[in-house]
């Protein structure tokens, strides 16, 4: 992979970058940096959607995972660390595999929400084939991601990872690099976590005003001029939960897993939890009810409004 640099908003060559998983916050991540000049190569279990990208963008869609073997450096964007694992691992029908084929050299950046273990884990298994594995999730919802204003945390090799800078800042505001492999995607699970338990806390304060006869939006102007002032009661109290839209573009099934990850991360390292579970019960019951699919702030729907009745 060439060294990079960025000049007048644009990017150096960073070498051909394969993409893989285009959706809500995959397609305008990989836009940005097809409009950025980046050589880009996509791919999605979709085929429709992969070649609908290209034809938008003026990429290449590849057909296959295997037809992304030529990325000097690839994206995994997709649901769980687990398909991540899958599609670099899983032989083809002759036998051979995405993380087999790539050339030595090449790395692998995920920036999926997956657990920091199997990260480590899948760490490993490239290192065996010479392509280094950067975690690199993101946070910010379909909206950052469409005017590049992401927040990238990264983990793994702190030389690769600051190599890769400059195709991070073509997709986001912030970059930290959190430590050694893994580190990125704990601490994307553990922001879900704070996340989560703040929008049940700010949900839950919204009805009780409402209950006690305080308008709903005095209530969150009051909230984002004190302390409770949070994400939540900024941007997802009135624009989501108040008018009942629900459609931020995030679902309440990828929240869960991200909090059980949290969960699951605080036992490895031996740390007791005041509320994590109660917060993952609350999350839980969200998805039994509303189902995966549902947005993640229709976790509002579950609390009672005055009178009993849910919104």
């Amino acid at each position: 992979m060439s060294e990079v640099s960025l000049s007048a908003g644009r990017t150096a060559d960073l070498g051909l970058i394969g993409f893989a998983g285009l959706g809500n916050m995959g397609w305008p991540m990989a836009a940005n940096l097809v409009a950025a000049g980046c050589r880009v190569k996509v791919f999605d279990a979709r085929l429709d959607q992969a070649r609908r990208f290209a034809a938008e963008t003026g990429c290449t869609a590849a057909s296959s995972a295997i037809g992304l073997a030529d990325s000097d450096i690839l994206v995994t964007m997709l649901p769980n660390g687990a398909i991540v694992r899958e599609f670099l691992t899983a032989p083809d029908a002759g036998g051979a595999t995405l993380a087999g084929a790539l050339g030595p050299g090449a790395v692998v950046v995920d920036m999926s929400s997956s657990r920091p273990t199997g990260t480590r884990e899948l760490g490993a298994i490239l290192a065996a084939h010479d392509v280094a594995l950067v975690d690199a999730p993101v946070s910010g919802g379909t909206p950052r991601a469409r005017n590049a204003t992401l927040a990238v945390m990264t983990g793994g090799g702190a030389a690769v990872a600051a190599r890769l800078e400059p195709m991070f800042r073509l997709m986001a505001s912030s970059i930290t690099h959190c430590g050694g492999l893994g580190s990125g995607h704990a601490m994307k699970a553990l922001n879900n976590y704070v996340s989560a338990a703040g929008l049940v806390a700010a949900c839950e304060a919204l009805r009780i005003a409402q209950g006690f006869g305080i308008d709903g939006r005095k209530a969150i102007d009051v909230l984002n001029a004190s302390t409770g002032r949070n994400n939540s009661t900024e941007l997802k109290l009135a624009q989501q939960v108040l008018n009942q839209a629900y459609s931020s573009g995030f679902s309440l099934g990828l929240m869960r897993k991200d909090i059980d990850a949290a969960i699951e991360l605080a036992g490895d390292v031996g740390v007791g939890l005041l509320i994590g579970r109660e917060v993952l019960s609350a999350w839980e019951n969200g998805e039994r009810t509303l189902g995966p699919g549902a947005d993640h702030t229709a976790i509002a729907r579950m609390i009672s409004a005055p009178g009993g009745d849910r919104a």
